[in-house]
């Protein structure tokens, strides 16, 4: 087996991570690191996970934390994996990082979104920006995959064949997603408590949410994006709207992009997030609206599959020459 090493376990993240891995075929658990937590046993953090790792507890990243590790996950606010990451790549342990700090190709640019100069600029380069669907390639040759964010795959996977296609201007592009309160994290804080989500949906991030960057960055052109908050526990649903600039069927063109794709799946009917909750899936479907001049793509994916921990699997699986699907799952849980 593949011992696999969790940064963030005691977080959503993490847990998801851990649920996925207990029926995946080649990687265990062996490392869970939490600073928060560090101490507890993991049925007490996880008490779903109580059967799947009876004797597990979380622990403090330290010292020896790498040693007999094959693989690592980090599920960490951003700027934390600057810190560590030169020395997980110079070990030549594969390291697949779901914060923020490698995902952009430039230093300047990451600045800008996060509010603090990039710590290890030089590393950006030994990163592959982390879609599969898009960079399948790429992420078999690296030892670094800087995983998507949420908003970003669903907005991504809805959009790029389009604007690949020049079906769509991608200076005209506008995002408006809804997300699942667990996207927040796990820590407690008054706007995500039940009393201010239940029964209300509001937008936040008005203008400058973070996400916004990697969009540019994949589609080549601004996208006016609008987070919103939805009282449920997970998912994702993205609308996304952009002016048309060419001839073709938005939904045929997304159909013939992801034909082979063993995740996505493209539908005449408008996707829900219940049909993809605690899976790898993504479903798409798209219109052209003539009387408008637009196009109108909608994209569902889970924030903690397809859109963090699934992803991040998936991209593991193929860094390390592994089945792609392996422990993972299109089928989501319904009701």
């Amino acid at each position: 087996m593949i011992r696999t090493a969790i940064l963030g376990a005691s977080g959503y993240v993490g847990g998801e991570l851990l649920r996925l891995l207990a029926a995946h075929p080649a990687l265990a658990p062996a490392k869970l690191f939490g600073e928060s937590k560090a101490g507890q046993k993991l049925a007490v953090v996880h008490p779903h996970l109580a059967a799947a790792y009876p004797q597990a507890a979380i622990e403090r990243f330290g010292e020896g934390a790498l040693d007999d590790v094959d693989l690592i996950f980090a599920a960490l606010p951003h700027g934390h994996s600057q810190r560590i990451a030169a020395e997980i790549l110079d070990r030549g342990i594969p390291f697949v990082d779901l914060g923020a700090d490698f995902r952009l190709n430039d230093a300047a640019d990451y600045e800008g979104w996060y509010g603090h100069a990039h710590e290890a600029p030089e590393l950006l380069g030994r990163f592959v920006y982390g879609i599969p669907e898009l960079h399948r390639e790429a992420i078999r040759g690296v030892k670094g995959v800087a995983a998507a964010g949420c908003y970003a795959t669903a907005a991504i996977l809805a959009l790029k064949p389009l604007v690949d296609a020049g079906l769509l201007a991608p200076g005209s592009l506008i995002v408006s997603a809804a997300s699942g309160v667990s996207g927040a994290g796990r820590e407690t804080k008054e706007t995500t408590g039940f009393c201010t989500i239940d029964g209300s949906l509001s937008a936040y991030g008005l203008l400058n949410h973070r996400h916004t960057a990697e969009m540019e960055m994949a589609l080549g052109g601004t996208v006016l994006f609008t987070p919103h908050l939805a009282p449920m526990s997970r998912g994702i649903l993205a609308t996304c709207i952009g002016e048309v600039a060419g001839a073709g069927d938005p939904l045929e063109i997304l159909r013939h992009a992801y034909a082979d794709e063993p995740f996505v799946h493209v539908t005449a009917e408008p996707p829900a997030t219940k049909w993809v909750a605690a899976s790898n899936g993504a479903q798409l479907t798209a219109r052209r609206d003539e009387r408008t001049g637009r196009i109108l793509a909608i994209s569902a994916i889970d924030n903690l599959g397809k859109g963090a921990a699934g992803q991040m699997i998936q991209c593991a699986n193929l860094m390390l020459g592994l089945d792609e699907t392996a422990g993972l799952s299109t089928i989501g849980v319904y009701p």
